[in-house]
């Protein structure tokens, strides 16, 4: 038996959850998106489905260009969800394959954007979600600073930066931790969190791209 995650299974329940919230009948699909300055909801759509795509024949780019996402986007342009959804499964049934190839399907992709159309659409859940929680888990084990972090979440703690006994704590959840990596929380609202002492030193150490330019409050 193996401990690691089914990556590919993760990214299914992800994937099914978020067209679930898109196909609903008060879906507004062109809602704004907060987190995604200038895209709709349905962009969001196109990108994800997009990723896909470029996964599932070899284009993999972790993390794509501004120029290569809004190229995703417009490959969708006058399709309407039912298309892009129907585009998306299709693309995304090659990546159970890739996955047993040792190729990862794009799974802290799909999270973060699940949370971004959550947060358009007012319809906040999957907090705890086990993909969700295998992200986070990803993004704090690659965060670096350079002073002694200690990252508390509500199962476990992550120590980042170098060995050292003046340890910054912060207090806060898996669910912000990825929304914070990602660039969806402002340097105001991160200096704003739980912290033990001054986090001035670290702040600019965070976000895997980011931050974001405005408050993002969800």
């Amino acid at each position: 038996m193996s401990d690691e995650p089914d990556l590919a299974g993760l990214y299914q329940q992800t994937m099914d959850r978020v067209v679930e919230l898109v196909s609903a009948p008060d879906a507004s699909v062109g809602a704004a998106v907060a987190a995604c300055p200038g895209w709709s909801v349905r962009d969001v759509l196109a990108h994800m489905a997009g990723v896909a795509q470029d996964w599932a024949v070899g284009r993999r780019l972790a993390p794509p260009s501004d120029e290569q996402t809004a190229a995703q986007v417009a490959r969708f342009d006058g399709r309407d969800v039912d298309d892009i959804v129907r585009v998306w499964g299709e693309a995304a049934a090659a990546l159970p394959r890739l996955a047993q190839a040792g190729v990862a399907p794009p799974l802290g992709d799909i999270v973060v954007h699940e949370h971004d159309i959550r947060d358009a659409l007012g319809r906040p859940g999957s907090r705890d979600s086990a993909a969700l929680q295998c992200i986070s888990d990803q993004l704090l084990r690659k965060l670096e600073t350079p002073v002694p972090v200690r990252i508390v979440v509500e199962d476990g703690d992550y120590r980042c930066g170098p060995d050292g006994e003046s340890v910054i704590e912060l207090k806060t959840t898996r669910f912000e931790a990825v929304r914070w990596r990602t660039g969806r929380r402002s340097r105001s609202q991160m200096a704003a969190m739980a912290w033990s002492g001054d986090p001035e030193p670290v702040l600019d150490h965070l976000y895997l791209f980011g931050p974001a330019g405005a408050d993002v409050v969800e």
